[in-house]
């Protein structure tokens, strides 16, 4: 069994390294990018097996095989597989971080983050059995009613360029209609009050007038990771705490108009809401 595995190793390695020269000759391949997340997420496992490899080692091949799920879906919004992918990948990275005992992220967080993940997969593609049965495993993860729940730093009303001070960090919400800012209404009943001024006019996005979400740097925004989302009403900008934080919210709300835009949303909202 042990020779077995030791193969089994050896033969990833080597598809490892055929996906990493099929990217860098075709580097905007999702597909490419996708299999090289598969060859090190079964590498990471094969290593598992072998009991020989330190978690800190296995973390690490672990977030570069999250990196190209990540890469995969951002050349190609509705590529399920490497959604799915994603997802699974994140689910594994909870478990190895509950087992340890010294996560760096919350668990629950990790749990979440998969459960966004998979969720999208099947509404992009419902028919397919291993969705269903995932979305089955993760979907008590989400903050239900609401596909994410997260803080983001947000502006006055009107003034994206306000000074830094002015800025309040608030509670979000992001569902199958578009990302808003929690009033005490909204509040999931898990999640802890947000700073929302009761006297501002709260941000709202709806998904139908989004044209596109990218990261964004300026020195008009506080410190953090700039979030631009652009509206055919103009740019809203958000910032998050970190720029991982950042990667998943510009995923979720890629995600979220990716399955408006594939006439889906009737799905993801039966997911969350159902």
């Amino acid at each position: 069994m042990r020779g077995r595995t030791k193969e089994a190793e050896e033969l990833w390695k080597q598809a490892i390294l055929n996906y990493e020269k099929a990217v860098q000759l075709n580097w905007n391949s999702p597909q490419a990018l996708n299999n090289w997340g598969l060859g090190l997420q079964y590498e990471s496992a094969m290593q598992e097996l072998s009991a020989i490899v330190p978690a800190r080692d296995k973390q690490t091949i672990i977030k570069t095989a999250i990196s190209k799920f990540r890469a995969a879906i951002q050349l190609q919004f509705d590529f399920h597989r490497a959604i799915y992918n994603l997802g699974t990948v994140l689910y594994g990275l909870a478990e190895d971080t509950m087992r340890s005992g010294k996560p760096d992220v919350s668990p629950n967080e990790l749990y979440s983050q998969s459960a966004i993940y998979v969720a999208a997969a099947h509404a992009l593609k419902p028919n397919y059995s291993v969705y269903r049965s995932a979305l089955r495993l993760v979907r008590s993860m989400l903050p239900l009613p609401y596909l994410k729940v997260g803080y983001l730093t947000a502006p006055p009303a009107n003034n994206s360029i306000a000074p830094h001070g002015d800025w309040e960090v608030s509670q979000f919400i992001l569902n199958h209609e578009g990302l808003q800012q929690a009033d005490a209404s909204d509040q999931p009943p898990s999640q802890s009050p947000g700073h929302l001024d009761r006297g501002r006019k709260p941000v709202r996005i709806n998904v139908a007038d989004i044209v596109s979400v990218s990261a964004c740097a300026d020195l008009t925004l506080p410190s953090g990771a700039g979030l631009c989302i652009e509206t055919i009403h103009g740019p809203t900008f958000l910032v998050a705490h970190s720029w991982e934080a950042l990667d998943g919210w510009l995923d979720a709300i890629r995600l979220v108009y990716t399955i408006f835009a594939r006439g889906k949303s009737d799905v993801l909202a039966g997911i969350i809401t159902g």
